[in-house]
């Protein structure tokens, strides 16, 4: 029976990037204190959520990848035997951007990185203006306790994406994710909306047999204007909840999988043996219609 112990660290941040890291630095070994083996932090942790605004200041913010952010967690990584998944403004060239995750494995080496490939352009969550799709498809990660597959934020609306890392052989799904309230809404639209994030990762559990860990920012941010909602959470295979986050407090949390679930779910619930694979070419169509 193979088990990991995965740190979720939920955290909300300031417009100092050095104070961010140095916080998620203390968060990790928070974590790795408490067990952990795998440490997740969340979306773009080392700034606020700048893309609430199209400001070409923030492009300041970018850094690359292997970079200063990676450098630290490294020695970090290294020194606590963790693997830590960082999520990172990746800047890739002259006017040439990402938004990427980082893994670096329990020994301090950097394994590669991950950049988002679903971009969002929503009021207060102008990504495209920032973020050049991702062009390195769909990784996983071979680390010391477990093969993880990396999906980011706006990623996690997508069946497909999760379909693919799982069949790539994760045994674990990571998603760092930066999603709130506009303070102006009603309870009511807050639940369904919060309901409806959960539910879609959920379901990438049930669906592909695998453990989901989700890890989302708290705190106001955008002159009060958005709550980011907090509610971390980790599922086993079958989707069920096993730690579930607050959507107001940081928190540092470590969750125990027990990664040979997925072995006896798949053999009961056996979704990817009877997948039709030769019925699923309309997929790659935009829509199905006669254009």
């Amino acid at each position: 029976m193979k088990k990991v112990k995965v740190g979720l660290v939920q955290m909300s941040c300031t417009k100092d990037k050095q104070e961010n890291l140095d916080k998620a630095i203390l968060k990790v070994r928070e974590a790795a204190a408490k067990g952990a083996q795998i440490v997740c932090l969340q979306e773009l942790f080392t700034s606020l959520y700048f893309c609430d605004v199209e400001d070409y200041d923030n492009f300041d913010l970018a850094e690359s990848i292997p970079g200063p952010s990676t450098d630290a967690l490294q020695v970090i990584a290294k020194e606590l035997g963790v693997v830590i998944i960082a999520s990172l403004f990746e800047k890739r060239a002259e006017g040439l951007y990402h938004n990427t995750t980082a893994v670096l494995d329990a020994d301090g080496s950097y394994l590669g990185k991950y950049r988002k490939m679903h971009i969002p352009d929503d009021p207060a969550y102008y990504e495209k203006f920032y973020f050049t799709p991702g062009d390195l498809g769909y990784k996983v990660f071979q680390t010391r306790f477990a093969k993880i597959g990396i999906l980011i934020c706006w990623d996690q609306w997508y069946p497909e994406a999760s379909r693919i890392t799982a069949l790539m052989g994760a045994d674990i799904m990571f998603y760092p994710t930066a999603i709130g309230w506009a303070t102006d809404q009603d309870e009511e639209t807050n639940k369904d909306q919060y309901d409806a994030w959960q539910t879609i990762q959920r379901s990438h559990a049930v669906a592909n047999g695998v453990p989901v860990v989700s890890v989302n920012r708290v705190g106001f941010e955008q002159d009060g204007a958005m709550k980011f909602w907090g509610g971390s959470f980790a599922t086993n295979a079958q989707g069920r909840i096993l730690y579930l986050g607050s959507h107001d407090k940081e928190e540092t949390e470590v969750v125990e999988l027990n990664l040979s679930d997925s072995d006896f779910y798949r053999k009961h619930w056996p979704f990817l043996r009877d997948r039709r694979i030769d019925s699923y070419q309309p997929i790659t169509k935009r829509y199905i219609d006669e254009d």
